[in-house]
């Protein structure tokens, strides 16, 4: 039996490392980057990249994302990269620019750095770009060769970033244990491209305990806008812990359902790990989870003000049969449903969303 762990060659952390960006360029042997940066990024950050590059005596060209990480807009930046003369492309932002910069890096088969501004889920990390269609509907994940040769967390410019933003992530994050597990028992074969290692599921557990330990802290310190070790536990969590539990431990239930999810137009406000965590919710009801465990995440979510029910989402009024649309979505082509321990159909895929927004409700009225 094959098994897999794969990781960035390097994760940097920690307050200011914003201006050590094009040293970390230049240490790869590259002298022009090709910095895709979201529009608030682009905006808020530029005078720090100008400076890292200008004290490094290196070259950048910036360039913004407009829209969705699809394939129309990969392609717009992947023509823009190949008419300068950048050697590395960095992804500066949230999820979207840096899936699109991971896209661009692929297919023109630059090395990559990824500069997440938010702690809003654990993509950076890994070898995966997700590509959604123009209009925000999940399209497929890209497979990379590779994972991003560097990832740099600025915890000072994330403990700015809103923190709704470092409570999706830690939705996001709160699910790698679990979809761990069940992968793990089944033997699926993960993104990684083998089955999940011992240390990828501790990495994983080791996710969740750092949540339930310091998740609220982590959420006031953002408030606040202070960098603290509670923030700076849960910003590893977020990014490398579930980024790399993730994809060397895999994926199950929650991220296939969340994918299914992602066709209800109602949904479209809310943010990726808001729907993950709920679904992580779904998928322990399909486990048969006891109530103990559900009651504990189901409070962790409440904590950190994640959705527990459809209303929340913003699904409240999608009827029986859009759901039952989604629930059938969530088993189609590039589910990882498949990596449950057990086969799962769709009808009790619409159970599990049900009686998941059930349980969220009743603990609403407590």
């Amino acid at each position: 039996m094959r098994k897999i762990i794969q990781s960035p060659a390097r994760y940097i952390q920690g307050p200011g490392e914003i201006k050590h960006i094009a040293g970390t360029m230049t240490q790869l042997g590259c002298g022009c980057g090709y910095i895709l940066a979201d529009a608030f990024s682009a905006k808020s950050l530029s005078d720090s990249l100008s400076r890292s590059f200008l004290e490094e005596g290196a070259r950048y060209r910036l360039e913004t994302l407009e829209g969705e990480c699809c394939f129309p807009e990969i392609d717009r930046h992947c023509g823009l990269f190949r008419e300068s003369d950048c050697n590395c492309v960095i992804g500066v932002g949230g999820g979207k620019a840096l899936d699109t910069a991971k896209a661009v890096s692929y297919y023109t088969q630059a090395p990559m750095i990824a500069v997440p501004t938010a702690a809003s889920m654990d993509g950076p990390c890994s070898a995966i770009a997700v590509i959604y269609t123009p209009e925000g509907k999940f399209d497929r994940y890209l497979h990379l060769r590779t994972n991003p040769v560097a990832v740099v967390a600025d915890t000072a410019v994330i403990a700015k970033a809103p923190a709704r933003m470092l409570s999706a992530g830690m939705g996001d994050a709160l699910s790698t244990c679990y979809e761990a597990e069940a992968c793990y028992r089944s033997n699926g074969v993960t993104d990684a491209g083998g089955c999940s290692t011992n240390a990828a599921l501790a990495l994983a557990r080791l996710c969740r305990e750092t949540l339930f330990r310091d998740g609220v802290q982590a959420l006031l310190a953002v408030e606040c806008g202070q960098v603290t070790p509670a923030l700076e536990n849960v910003v590893e969590a977020n990014l490398y812990l579930s980024g790399v539990g993730f994809e060397s431990g895999g994926l199950a239930a929650a991220h296939a359902l969340a994918n299914g999810l992602t066709h209800l137009p109602a949904l479209r406000k809310s943010m990726h790990g808001e729907v993950v965590s709920f679904c992580t919710i779904a998928q322990m009801v399909l486990e048969n989870r006891p109530m103990e465990e559900l009651c504990q995440v189901i409070k962790f979510c409440r904590s950190i003000h994640l959705p527990i029910t459809l209303e929340e989402l913003g699904a409240g009024e999608c009827s029986r049969e859009d759901l039952a649309l989604a629930a059938e979505a969530s088993l189609g082509k590039n589910s990882y449903m498949d990596h449950m321990p057990f086969p799962v159909t769709a009808e009790q895929a619409l159970g599990a969303l049900l009686l998941a927004d059930r349980l969220g409700r009743d603990f609403s009225k407590i």
